[in-house]
C-alpha cells in the first residue's frame, strides 16, 4: 500500500509541475491551464465520437439502399 501511496505521489507532483510551469511561462494562473487541458480532451473525445455516429449512420443508410445478394435463388 505504501508504494502505491509513494507513485501517487509523485505523479501528482510532478504533473501539477507540468502546467505550473507552462503557466508560468504563458503569464496565466495554473486552474486555467488546467482547465483549458480538460475542455480541450472533452471535445477530441467528443468529435470522434461524433465521426464514429456520422460513418455507423452512412454505413446503415447505405445498406438500406444496396442489398447484397447471396445467390440466384434470393430474387
Amino acid at each position: 500500500m505504501g508504494f502505491i501511496t509513494n507513485i501517487r505521489h509523485f505523479f501528482e507532483k510532478h504533473g501539477f509541475e507540468v502546467s505550473s510551469r507552462l503557466a508560468d511561462k504563458l503569464g496565466m494562473r495554473a486552474s486555467s491551464v488546467r482547465l483549458f487541458f480538460i475542455y480541450i480532451s472533452f471535445v477530441t473525445i467528443g468529435l470522434w465520437f461524433g465521426v464514429y455516429l456520422t460513418l455507423a449512420f452512412w454505413l446503415k443508410l447505405k445498406d438500406m439502399f444496396y442489398t447484397k445478394r447471396s445467390s440466384v435463388f434470393d430474387l
